[in-house]
């Protein structure tokens, strides 16, 4: 049996996260947990309200990583699809 390497380790905001969560996207509704980043499948839009309370569109490729705290991802404006949460808890 192997050792779990985050036992014993304290959660930080340079990473790793802990988890990935699918993000369905809500304008009324904040995330389960509030996200140390995005990660997101197919690019184009993603609106989203930042742990400052600010909403900002990004315009992101395939593949992309967002590293930026979020609380939220809106539907409105949204095209990007496949995003998930990366999450410490």
């Amino acid at each position: 049996m192997s050792m779990n390497p985050f036992s014993n380790r304290v959660s930080s905001l340079s990473g790793p996260a802990r988890d990935v969560l699918p993000v369905a996207p809500s304008d009324v509704a904040d995330l389960s947990d509030v996200a140390i980043g995005l990660y997101v499948e197919a690019g184009g839009a993603v609106v989203m309200t930042t742990v400052r309370g600010e909403t900002r569109t990004v315009q992101v490729a395939d593949f992309s990583i967002l590293p930026v705290g979020v609380t939220r991802v809106h539907a409105t404006g949204t095209t990007a699809s496949g995003i998930h949460a990366l999450v410490l808890t």
